[in-house]
């Protein structure tokens, strides 16, 4: 692996001017800040998101600062808004140069959970699957050729999708968020031959947790104290892995595992190295889930044995009077 320190990041910024962006899912989080990047450097912005308000926004943000940028509506499991989406890029600004299918989901449903009605199963919501995989294949397979269109070999074209850590461990309670980050993965590894024989660049960016709305509140409470991905340097890795004009570099895996830099795993070389960051990082989630749950019991017994709430102040020097009595029991009974 090759750590990408940040001042490295957009040193290939000039190769965006007048370059033609189409992302997905760009009203909010990643997808706006690595909008706002592109277009910072010169290039057009076309932005397809379900948040039309949020996605005119952002071509406002684009445009008051000098730039080009449009949007339309676009439900990226309707194949037909893609195409509509892909349609205006050529219509306003004659090519495509780089897309980003960026939309994305947290898990919508739950494996192993069953709903009933009329003593029958109900069928699971999918949606996480819907957008996350069906979604980024019609990208992809739009992409696919409105990339050929106006391109001479060496020119900037590029596919950059989005993975996870997700990609690389299974995630609890996220089973079907699990399966359509490792697919995005398989993907990429599965185009990035025919597409290079084409000229175009494909990666995939796995960053860890990022401060977005696509985290529940339930797991940042979780991940207090834990050091969240930086949503600029997720932006600047999908900025990188598009720009770079390195063919060496194309078919890699970015990951940013931490708040530290960006990692690049060349294709094919997916071996041990990365799965024990991974799991590296994945342990210390897991002890941080262990402790929260531990004094969530703590509060609860304590709560039962008194019999009536405390405050915080009082939870907290109870909490305290407990954890040293049991130390000194622990060591009386070690000794």
């Amino acid at each position: 692996m090759t750590s990408i320190p940040d001042d490295k990041l957009l040193q290939y910024a000039d190769r965006v001017k007048d370059k033609v962006i189409v992302i997905t899912g760009a009203a909010n989080g990643i997808g706006r800040e690595t909008a706002l990047l592109f277009a910072k450097h010169g290039a057009k912005i076309v932005i397809g998101d379900l948040d039309i308000t949020g996605a005119k926004r952002v071509v406002g943000e684009i445009e008051s600062a000098g730039g080009q940028g449009a949007c339309i509506k676009c439900n990226v499991t309707v194949f037909d808004e893609q195409v509509a989406m892909f349609d205006l890029a050529i219509a306003k600004y004659g090519a495509v140069d780089v897309v980003v299918p960026n939309a994305g989901i947290a898990e919508s449903g739950a494996i192993g959970t069953l709903q009933f009605k009329n003593g029958k199963p109900v069928k699971p919501n999918t949606a996480t699957i819907d957008v996350n995989v069906i979604g980024v294949l019609y990208t992809v397979n739009l992409a696919h050729h409105y990339l050929k269109t106006k391109h001479s070999y060496g020119d900037l074209k590029a596919l950059i999708m989005i993975g996870s850590m997700a990609s690389w461990a299974g995630i609890p309670k996220a089973e079907m968020y699990s399966v359509s980050k490792h697919g995005i993965l398989g993907l990429m590894r599965a185009l990035h031959i025919p597409l290079e024989l084409s000229g175009i660049r494909v990666g995939v960016i796995h960053p860890f947790f990022a401060d977005t709305g696509i985290v529940p509140v339930s797991v940042k409470l979780m991940l207090a104290g834990i050091p969240l991905t930086p949503i600029t340097r997720v932006a600047g890795a999908i900025f990188y892995a598009a720009t770079d004009p390195d063919f060496a570099s194309n078919g890699s895996a970015w990951l940013l595992p931490d708040d530290g830099p960006v990692f690049m795993v060349p294709r094919e070389e997916f071996k041990q190295g990365v799965y024990k960051m991974i799991d590296d990082r994945a342990n210390s989630l897991l002890a941080s889930a262990k402790g929260a749950l531990y004094y969530a019991r703590l509060f609860g017994d304590l709560w039962h044995i008194l019999g009536k709430p405390l405050t915080l102040a009082g939870v907290a020097a109870v909490a305290a009077k407990v954890s040293w009595d049991n130390r000194n029991f622990i060591a009386t009974y070690i000794n």
